[in-house]
């Protein structure tokens, strides 16, 4: 069965994981969710994340975190640009989220970038998705 929009799934496996309180998550690898797992780690939203082989495309075993209380970091992930409608935005018009408590994750000339760093770079580009 063929996924139409990997991004999406990599997205809705990490939202399900840090709702049901796993403490890691597998995703089908590519180089674009390599990217935005490291961007989310940097942030401190997941732990870790590592590469696992395997005989097909790979996995990328993500780790995610949590608060004392067990409460997840990521409070939610939501993808903004689709396959359907992609977004796109210049460093004028780069969104804040949630008045600057959560981040944007944007696909520019300069790679997979927080919204923060492509206003600071001033590149505009894809809407990926928010997170806080």
């Amino acid at each position: 069965m063929s996924i139409t929009d990997p991004i999406a799934d990599g997205l809705t496996i990490i939202r399900n994981a840090s709702r049901a309180g796993l403490e890691k998550a597998d995703i089908r690898a590519s180089n674009i969710m390599e990217e935005i797992i490291r961007i989310l780690k940097k942030e401190g939203y997941v732990s870790n994340y590592k590469r696992i082989s395997d005989d097909k495309q790979g996995i990328l075993r993500t780790y995610l975190k949590f608060n004392s209380r067990n409460k997840s970091a990521i409070k939610n992930i939501k993808r903004i640009s689709k396959p359907g409608l992609q977004v796109y935005v210049n460093c004028e018009k780069i969104p804040t989220v949630l008045q600057g408590l959560g981040i944007s994750i944007l696909s520019t000339s300069k790679g997979v970038l927080t919204g923060k760093s492509a206003r600071e770079k001033k590149v505009g580009g894809e809407v990926l998705c928010y997170v806080w």
